[in-house]
């Protein structure tokens, strides 16, 4: 039988009672106010010190600071903490300061064998490392003392964030001279501007590494009332891969494209030669594309200089091929035919990979680029 608390009984009026009710109640009042308003209420109502706490989940010497504090001061009293003095900081400035450097560098210029920091690693390294810096404030960090810290400089050393380095020093100049391309073609696209009929304006690009994916077992179709969807093996196959070279008419949206094992200079050679052929011989070719070795190798400028005067090229700068409209056309492809794509061979691939292309030309849509201004502020 549970031993009868020798504190005396608190009495509590009508007013309290409410208060101390819609407190223990209350769903937006701090936990700590709430359960100090059911171990009030509980021990007026005659409930014993070892029901309350396990009743509330709440520790013996919770409960007599609580009903200790309502005795001797009021319910007002018992519900909240007493003030107490602000404790100096434990970590002093240049403890953190020190953390922050840490975290700055890199662990392998610690030895380790990381590359980044974990913060349980950054941890472990202050707890060792900070009392011979002359920072002993230091010797119990944990993970959450060192996130706290880093926290407050906004740093994030165990994540990464990429980001690409301009290494092209007439980057803007080339840009500009491509958006300048598209704004020319997007007037005359839009009627503004008549279409010169001899200059045809081709983005043209590779696409490779596309993987032809054998499945091991055969995939189930999906069963009303069963399966919901597609079932698929985890295992499979690896074919190899192919190239899928394309060039993409930035006036009426066709593609001509190609698709080869590799994509070498004899390939793109092959893919301007199956261009020369769809195009009137008057007219003058004009390439976007960016600045792989296969477009500028020997064997492919001995190529154009037996067409001289029918192709013009029109760089991207280095490390810009994004401003080459086919990429989108290669999003495209990723988001529809190539999605999930299954092949018995790599014959097989490369001829649905021509067919999804056929596809494609029977509705052609004309890729626009819309951000010119970027050209103007970029320069």
């Amino acid at each position: 039988m549970s031993r009868k608390s020798g504190r005396s009984k608190l009495q509590l009026d009508e007013n309290h009672r409410q208060v101390l009710q819609r407190i223990s109640q209350s769903r937006t009042a701090p936990l700590r106010e709430v359960q100090r308003a059911s171990i009030l209420l509980r021990y007026a109502d005659g409930e014993t010190i070892s029901s309350i706490g396990k009743k509330l989940s709440v520790s013996r010497p919770t409960i007599y600071k609580c009903i200790d504090k309502a005795l001797a001061a009021g319910i007002e009293t018992g519900l909240k903490d007493k003030y107490h003095r602000a404790k100096n900081p434990v970590i002093t400035e240049e403890a953190k300061t020190w953390v922050v450097n840490l975290a700055c560098s890199k662990p392998k210029e610690h030895g380790y064998a990381a590359e980044i920091w974990t913060l349980s690693h950054l941890a472990r390294h202050t707890r060792k490392q900070a009392p011979v810096a002359g920072h002993e404030c230091l010797q119990r960090a944990v993970k959450a003392t060192i996130h706290r810290i880093l926290k407050s400089q906004a740093l994030q050393p165990h994540k990464i964030h990429y980001y690409l380095e301009r290494r092209d020093k007439e980057f803007d100049r080339k840009m500009h001279e491509v958006i300048v391309v598209y704004k020319e073609i997007a007037a005359q696209n839009n009627g503004r501007n008549k279409q010169d009929p001899k200059v045809i304006t081709l983005s043209i690009d590779e696409k490779p590494g596309i993987q032809a994916i054998k499945n091991t077992a055969p995939d189930l179709p999906p069963k009303p009332g069963k399966h919901a969807r597609i079932g698929r093996d985890y295992e499979y196959e690896r074919l190899g891969t192919v190239s899928l070279l394309a060039a993409l008419d930035l006036h009426t949206g066709h593609t001509i494209a190609q698709v080869h094992d590799r994509h070498r200079s004899r390939e793109f050679v092959a893919l301007l030669k199956e261009v020369d052929r769809s195009y009137h011989e008057d007219s003058m070719i004009r390439i976007i594309l960016d600045n792989h070795s296969a477009h500028i190798s020997k064997e492919t400028m001995r190529y154009l200089a037996t067409r001289p005067n029918r192709f013009i090229y029109v760089h991207t700068p280095k490390h810009g091929s994004w401003l080459n409209l086919v990429e989108t056309l290669f999003a495209k492809i990723a988001r529809t035919f190539l999605k999930h794509i299954r092949v018995q061979s790599k014959d097989e691939l490369k001829q649905r990979i021509l067919r999804g292309i056929d596809e494609i030309n029977m509705e052609p849509t004309i890729h626009r680029w819309k951000n010119f201004d970027m050209a103007i502020n970029n320069l």
